[in-house]
């Protein structure tokens, strides 16, 4: 999973130009940064060109840093976190990608009823966590591929219960490059919505509550049977490319028109969970965008519904 710092996270057009020469960064992370990187490897869907300026941080204030170095120069800023939610045309990114894959960045920690938790920390890490240590409010998003901050600016959503309803606080770099803490109604959740947007999330703090922890484990295990028989299990190269609209499911809505393996170029949907885009070694994003515009058009065509996407497009 991974999120940029932009307006519409749902645009298909291409990161905003930079100027040719090169930026340069500050003294203190200079050496973190990478030039031309290429990202495909770092993606599910195994598609992508090379990052015009990649790096990893190993701690709170290297990100900061970088952040707001690029932000400053107007350079766009693109966080990258388990890769699961993204699509990266081959023509490359012109940006800064920062990846989240440090220790420092995806640490969790408890006190009484709250988890705090670093952006880059694993979604699935953070259930675990709590759920062993009796605190229930986050085990219905078991399954969920991505970081906490990914989750966070699309609200993720299971069973009917999304992440902003237990999410008390988070600091984040704004748009600006400033720091703030806000509460977490200020994040304005929705649903698979938050005003997020144009932020960099790094910490959240979520407020739960005591529950036994061997009845939240054996729940925990049976949505883990219930959703790994829901998802292709002989497929690596896979992303869930389509929001489920308020009341229904991408899934069903694709079944029932007939779109269960529908296939442009190398990429298609699966035909036993359509819900999963699939790509070959083949597959192009050009690829991947007419297969998502022709569902969309099809579902909106026969159902009325405006089927958006959940994935980024850099």
């Amino acid at each position: 999973m991974g999120y940029l710092v932009t307006k519409d996270r749902n645009s298909f057009s291409h990161p905003r130009h930079v100027a040719d020469a090169e930026m340069q960064f500050p003294d203190s992370v200079a050496h973190l940064v990478q030039h031309d990187y290429p990202l495909a490897s770092s993606l599910w869907l195994g598609i992508g060109g090379p990052a015009r300026y990649f790096a990893e941080p190993t701690n709170r204030n290297e990100l900061v840093t970088l952040a707001q170095a690029a932000i400053h120069a107007g350079v766009a800023v693109r966080i990258l976190g388990g890769g699961s939610g993204v699509l990266s045309r081959e023509a490359g990114v012109d940006a800064l990608v920062i990846s989240l894959s440090a220790g420092p960045l995806s640490q969790l920690s408890i006190d009484d009823t709250r988890l705090t938790a670093g952006g880059g920390a694993k979604l699935s890490h953070a259930v675990t966590h709590t759920v062993s240590a009796g605190l229930g409010g986050l085990e219905h998003l078991l399954g969920i591929p991505g970081t906490v901050g990914g989750a966070i600016s699309g609200n993720a959503n299971a069973d009917g219960r999304d992440i902003g309803s237990v999410t008390a606080e988070l600091e984040v770099v704004q748009a600006d490059g400033n720091v703030v803490t806000m509460r977490g109604e200020e994040a304005q959740f929705s649903h698979r919505r938050s005003g997020l947007a144009g932020t960099i999330i790094l910490q959240a703090t979520f407020q739960l509550d005591r529950r036994d922890a061997t009845a939240l484990t054996k729940r925990m295990q049976k949505l883990w049977i219930v959703r790994g028989a829901s998802r292709p299990s002989d497929l690596s190269r896979i992303a869930m490319p389509f929001v489920d609209p308020d009341g229904a499911t991408a899934e069903r809505l694709i079944a029932d028109i007939g779109l269960a393996g529908v296939r442009e170029g190398g990429a298609s949907l699966s035909s036993e969970h359509p819900h999963f885009l699939v790509t070959d070694a083949t597959a192009s994003s050009a690829d991947c965008l007419r297969l998502i515009e022709r569902v969309r058009e099809q579902v909106l065509l026969q159902t009325g519904i405006d089927l958006q996407t959940s994935l980024q497009i850099w």
